[in-house]
């Protein structure tokens, strides 16, 4: 699968989200029709088919988490607020933050390097360290962060093997 263009798709769709006020699955099916139509990737079908469910799994998991997300960079940013960031780097941070606690799948330093990367891409001379910065002091935390989502899983489902059956 080409998750760096499932990212990049990712980051342009939160971006469409947030500057138009559209809906993740309106900005996704924008962005996906016109990587069919301009089908520069040059990939087959089933390429794009993988690609827009990977886009669709990122975009909704980080604007379902926004807030807690939100809240997490907060306490990582030194200096700055989340609403006072750029656009780019406030769409990257969250998409690496959303794979860095909220997935499993990837590597944690994987995400920020794809991050530092997209940043670059998308954002200004100075994105990239300010997003590795950022990511860095949040990936010193990641045990303490990661734990807390993982036990309240575990509460939760001791809560329903302890729940009364009907």
């Amino acid at each position: 699968m080409k998750r760096r263009l499932a990212r990049e798709i990712a980051v342009q769709s939160l971006y469409q989200m947030e500057m138009n006020e559209v809906s993740a699955e309106d900005a996704v099916n924008m962005l996906m029709d016109e990587v069919q139509e301009e089908n520069e990737i040059e990939a087959d079908l089933a390429d794009v088919s993988r690609i827009d469910e990977h886009v669709r799994e990122l975009v909704n998991g980080v604007s379902e988490n926004k807030t807690a997300i939100d809240d997490m960079l907060q306490h990582y940013l030194t200096g700055w607020q989340v609403d006072r960031l750029s656009r780019v780097d406030r769409q990257v941070l969250r998409l690496a933050c959303f794979e860095m606690i909220f997935r499993d799948d990837v590597p944690p330093k994987a995400s920020i390097n794809e991050a530092i990367e997209l940043a670059k891409h998308f954002g200004t001379e100075e994105s990239g360290k300010f997003v590795n910065g950022v990511l860095g002091r949040l990936l010193q935390a990641l045990d303490e962060l990661k734990p807390k989502k993982d036990k309240s899983h575990a509460d939760q489902s001791q809560m329903e093997e302890n729940a009364p059956e009907k």
